[in-house]
């Protein structure tokens, strides 16, 4: 094999300590840019957050690698992602306040089954999308919905006015075994 290959392939072109600090900046940057556009941007995407989220990586990448398109580079990059964002995730996970902070608070999009206008004009969903979100957790429409929870990550919560199906069911099968166990403690005392 050439020895230009591997030169290429393993050795950096810029220096280590400069690998691990780019993505560091990058991913702080990212962390606090992403809290300002809110919570929208995380989960609940349409066509232009979809494109705003793919350029962003686009563009970030070159920040992240510089001039360096070894393997050895790239993967001293992505590690050092996945450490920080390791830490990351473990310190907020024992700071409770900071990682509010950081992640805001579940915001009510509904209540009553009243959707709450204003909420939802701060974090940009539309009724629309409201409905469209409701129908993925198996809603037929917004008028089964008592409440809606924009969570800190960007998923939307539904709970609904009447019980689902499913729990309707489970509770008239615990009715049904209440009465057999009725049954059952009758027949012991005769």
């Amino acid at each position: 094999m050439d020895a230009k290959l591997w030169t290429d392939l393993v050795q950096p072109d810029i220096s280590i300590l400069e690998k691990i600090i780019r993505p560091i900046l990058v991913y702080l940057f990212l962390i606090v840019g992403l809290r300002l556009a809110g919570k929208r941007e995380l989960a609940q995407l349409n066509a232009f957050d979809l494109v705003v989220l793919l350029t962003l990586s686009n563009t970030v990448q070159n920040a992240i690698i510089g001039n360096d398109n070894s393997v050895l580079g790239g993967l001293i990059g992505a590690t050092t992602l996945l450490v920080v964002n390791y830490v990351m995730v473990r310190f907020f996970y024992t700071h409770e306040k900071l990682d509010r902070i950081i992640e805001g608070d579940a915001d009510l999009l509904m209540d009553n089954g009243q959707i709450n206008e204003g909420r939802c004009k701060k974090e940009l969903i539309t009724r629309a999308e409201l409905e469209a979100a409701a129908r993925r957790q198996g809603f037929a429409s917004l008028a089964e919905v008592d409440r809606a929870v924009l969570e800190p990550g960007g998923t939307i919560s539904f709970i609904g006015k009447r019980p689902s199906p499913e729990t309707a069911r489970h509770q008239e099968l615990l009715a049904k075994l209440d009465d057999v166990l009725r049954e059952l403690a009758e027949l012991k005392k005769r």
